[in-house]
């Protein structure tokens, strides 16, 4: 009974809300002037601060992030407006489409990695493309870089000096470290040594990277640490077979027998590459600038009669397998058609 008497009152108390809801003007957007405790708008999500001041609107403020760079996004990073313009300048270099999208990202993940704005933007002017790099690239990339044993420090001095590292795939890091671990027999400790003291090597040609070894290891009978403290890698094979055949005319270098012995005492690695010019000829190879400029002219004619020599052999070898395959499907017409590729 108690139910009923309850049901029949909330029932009575319905019907008067929605016609006093008829009868009353509707409420607009806007709340009043002054509002009375416990008026509230219902139709707007404006603050009573915001309601009294409706006669001059207020511009919304965009929730937005900003995705572009612009002197304002540049300045909330930290740089200066010098630098902001200089860097507005350096990322238009790299402006298209992906640099447009992935420029400011990119800049907050270099900060981020604990290099000040100066030295992004010395990074960036080095390598525009850096800024067409995804974010998630750039992280994928830096991390990859930190399991190869580059920690901290060593991390940012590799970035800054060699930014191009960060526009390697990670895949084709891999492939470099590869190399080193199972073709030149480097330990892991020494492949990181390389990647900070050469990082160029992620961009070189694999096979010139082996056999840049294979010479270095096998003709001149240089081991791995000796490799890594002569910065090996950041010579081409030109450079260094030069220099090496220059000393060994001159009977200032031997290449040690199969126990690693030699007549005489051959210099470092070290000495004989990480000098200039003079410093080699005078303290190493015993020379003169003249003397050393003539050997170079005419090493280059010898290693250019090998090379043409090495394209007629690989053209000879050809030939006869063409021929050999020739006599297996032609049977007794191979003396016919070798007569008719030999006039021709």
């Amino acid at each position: 009974m108690g139910t009923t008497v309850a049901a029949r009152q909330v029932f009575r108390w319905t019907v008067r809300a929605s016609s006093s809801s008829l009868l009353s003007p509707p409420l607009t957007s806007r709340c009043l002037l002054q509002p009375r405790p416990g008026l509230f708008c219902s139709t707007s999500s404006r603050s009573p601060m915001q309601s009294s001041q409706h006669n001059h609107p207020v511009s919304p403020v965009s929730e937005t992030p900003v995705t572009e760079l612009s002197p304002q996004s540049l300045a909330d990073m930290g740089f200066t407006g010098t630098q902001a313009e200089q860097m507005l300048e350096t990322a238009s270099k790299a402006r298209g489409g992906r640099a447009a999208r992935h420029a400011l990202s990119t800049l907050t993940a270099l900060l981020a990695l604990g290099l000040n704005p100066s030295s992004v933007l010395k990074l960036l002017q080095k390598c525009p493309e850096v800024c067409s790099v995804k974010e998630s690239q750039l992280q994928q990339r830096v991390g990859n870089l930190r399991k190869l044993g580059l920690v901290e420090g060593s991390l940012q001095r590799v970035v800054a000096h060699y930014p191009q590292i960060l526009t390697v795939p990670v895949k084709t890091v891999k492939h470099v470290v590869v190399l080193l671990r199972e073709k030149c027999l480097f330990t892991a400790p020494q492949v990181t040594d390389i990647l900070r003291e050469s990082p160029a090597i992620v961009l070189g040609d694999l096979a010139q990277v082996e056999f840049l070894f294979q010479y270095v290891y096998f003709r001149m009978g240089v081991k791995q640490a000796e490799i890594i403290k002569s910065r090996l890698f950041r010579y081409s094979l030109d450079e260094v077979r030069c220099r090496h055949c220059f000393l060994e005319r001159r009977g200032l270098y031997q290449t040690p027998d199969k126990k690693g012995q030699t007549i005489i005492i051959n210099p470092k690695l070290d000495s004989i590459l990480n000098v200039d010019q003079m410093t080699f000829l005078t303290a190493v190879a015993k020379a003169s600038v003249e003397e050393y400029d003539v050997f170079q002219r005419l090493v280059a004619k010898e290693w250019l009669e090998e090379e043409k020599e090495q394209g007629s052999i690989n053209v000879d070898a050809t030939y006869s397998e063409e021929e050999e395959d020739e006599e297996e499907e032609t049977g007794g017409r191979s003396g016919y058609i070798k007569t008719r590729k030999r006039t021709i």
